[in-house]
């Protein structure tokens, strides 16, 4: 919920500045009536004045400024009082920082001015705007229309009047009926009430009508202004996100003072709560809704542990459609993204760590000669979800470190071609004499790949030089997939396969970057987009075994039942190990054809 700190009397504890104060330079004889004569004046009048000694540095005899913000239970009947003869006075209250005002009271000894006005500043007191003017009449002073007459006007009669000569009250309320506001954070509140000083100007003196008395005094010893007590009620500004404050910058407590310095809540920050914590960025910064009671709360950022503040930014908030804004901040761990979600150039993910790990991003490990683009470092850019490297033509391996079967050479270009019908020595480029070889692809996992597996360590992609690739066909004890089963109608349906082919696998290649693997498509169950003829055709596998395998497993020579996904973008089929893949049978071909008439709907 939104929050409100508790209303206090903001002048407790701060001192009030004025122009004069009686005695400041020596000492001066004034005179005033006794008070109870005041207040209780019978026909008789005023009774006889009292004249006393008034000297600033002398305690006993000082009437200070402070005096009007003591505590005016533990002293009752210490005041404050100007320089005689002064027609115009200033009373001066500076805050630290801002404060909200509910409303001022002001409890005058002397009788209260003819003329007074209350004024407030936003900015320290480089500019002041008027709160209240007060007036016996307000017309002929201000030319204003007097508030009596007219409600919600700016100036007042209702406290200008002499009597009661003395313990006479000036109150402002800065919320009253002419001044409604439903939210108290909303701006049109904020210009209202929010202050940094506070001012009364003291216009004109005026004096007690004491009928029948004659002044044997002189008149000059009764003109002064003098204030017992100036109550300033309100709350620190904490634009609805704290129900409590502390001391700003003073050293020093006075009990019950209003300190300034709000304690936030609603993940907020800032002397007024008037930011969001610095992890908390993702949404705009909105003060507490006082009408709804809504909190606002600030939204912390996805930097995934990765980065310990962010900010908001406008275009990134609209062009997610205002769910999302926050932009981290100085990416950690070699992270990078306005999350911190994938790694930088030169590292890639480790899928066996969680998001959030600070080692979730590890180093490439490319090999300089056999990768591209290796002018820089030894740890250049590998693919940022695999790890594996970008090879320079004919060059295979997870770091690029090896040729490819067929190639030869291994140097700063690259390897180049065998010149031979098969496979060659890697270092003199010699033909090799052998038996048939069916050239599966060799290169581990390919750089493009979607779905990576988390439980194979880097161990298990490590080759020596005797195991370079396998024809599943000569060597089935090496290449083991799990792979797709058919299982029941629903099962089939769900898959969604965009082709279902029977084809007879002719053979396998590795073109670097992606595997390749040569068809003769004998029949066409179901296609998609991609226009599939009864030809031979490319397929693209995208999962491959650590020992250099196509999984689901495609051996040369053999007719399968191929059911996969398609890339209508480029016009591939494509085989993962969400494919269905079955050595073809006649009852198999009859089953699922059964399936893809009556049982998809």
């Amino acid at each position: 919920r939104a929050c409100n700190p508790p209303v206090g009397n903001l002048a407790t504890g701060r001192t009030p500045v004025t122009l004069t104060t009686c005695g400041q330079n020596s000492t001066e004889l004034y005179c005033s009536y006794p008070e109870q004569n005041l207040l209780h004046h019978a026909s008789h009048g005023c009774g006889q004045p009292r004249c006393t000694k008034c000297n600033a540095n002398q305690p006993d005899n000082s009437h200070l400024p402070a005096a009007m913000t003591d505590d005016f239970f533990a002293n009752p009947i210490s005041w404050w009082q100007s320089a005689q003869g002064v027609h115009r006075e200033e009373i001066r209250l500076d805050f630290e920082t801002e404060f909200y005002l509910t409303h001022v009271i002001a409890v005058f000894k002397s009788p209260r001015p003819a003329a007074m006005v209350l004024e407030r500043s936003q900015d320290y007191g480089q500019t002041w705007r008027p709160y209240k003017y007060f007036s016996v009449n307000c017309t002929a002073t201000f030319g204003l229309q007097d508030d009596v007459i007219e409600e919600g006007s700016m100036c007042t009669s209702r406290y200008s009047d002499a009597v009661p000569c003395t313990r006479g009250e000036v109150i402002y309320r800065a919320l009253s009926p002419a001044n409604k506001i439903e939210d108290p954070y909303s701006p049109e509140a904020q210009d209202l009430l929010k202050l940094t000083n506070l001012r009364l100007l003291l216009l004109k003196r005026q004096e007690c009508p004491c009928h029948g008395s004659g002044l044997v005094e002189k008149p000059q010893r009764f003109a002064h202004y003098a204030i017992y007590d100036l109550i300033v009620r309100g709350s620190c500004f904490c634009n609805g996100h704290a129900e409590e404050c502390e001391l700003v910058n003073r050293t020093g407590v006075v009990e019950n003072m209003v300190h300034g310095k709000c304690v936030c809540r609603h993940n907020t920050a800032g002397g007024h709560c008037e930011k969001c914590a610095p992890l908390y960025n993702d949404q705009p910064w909105k003060p507490g809704d006082g009408k709804t009671g809504a909190p606002n709360e600030c939204r912390k950022c996805r930097c995934h542990n990765h980065a310990e503040s962010c900010h908001f930014d406008l275009s990134v908030w609209l062009a997610s459609g205002k769910r999302s804004g926050g932009v981290c901040d100085n990416c950690k761990h070699n992270t990078e993204g306005h999350r911190c979600q994938r790694c930088k150039p030169g590292y890639y993910r480790d899928r066996g760590k969680p998001m959030s790990s600070a080692e979730v991003c590890k180093p490439c490990a490319c090999q300089p000669m056999g990768s591209a683009n290796t002018t820089f470092s030894s740890s250049w850019r590998c693919h940022p979800r695999t790890g594996f490297c970008y090879c320079k033509p004919g060059v295979a391996g997870p770091n690029c470190d090896r040729c490819l079967v067929g190639y030869w050479g291994f140097g700063e270009k690259g390897c180049r071609p065998c010149d031979c019908a098969r496979d060659c020595d890697q270092h003199t480029g010699r033909c090799f004499n052998s038996e048939p070889f069916f050239n599966i692809p060799i290169g581990g996992r390919i750089p493009d790949l979607v779905q990576t597996p988390t439980n194979e360590s880097e161990e298990e992609w490590k080759w020596n030089d005797h195991e370079q690739g396998f024809s599943a066909l000569r060597h089935p004890e090496k290449c083991v997939c799990k792979e797709k089963v058919l299982g029941s109608v629903a099962d089939f349906c769900q898959m969604k396969y965009a082709y279902v082919i029977k084809a007879r696998i002719l053979s396998a290649h590795d073109k670097g970057t992606h595997a390749e693997v040569v068809v003769k498509v004998k029949k066409v169950l179901k296609s998609g987009k991609v226009k599939i003829a009864r030809s031979n055709r490319s397929i693209y596998p995208e999962s491959w075994t650590n020992r250099g395998c196509t999984c689901p497993i495609l051996n040369p020579g053999t007719d399968y039942l191929i059911a996969g996904q398609e890339d209508s973008r480029t016009g591939k089929l494509l085989v993962n190990m969400n494919s269905l893949v079955k050595p073809w049978k006649a009852h198999l071909g009859k089953q699922v054809s059964d399936i893809l008439r009556t049982g998809c709907k």
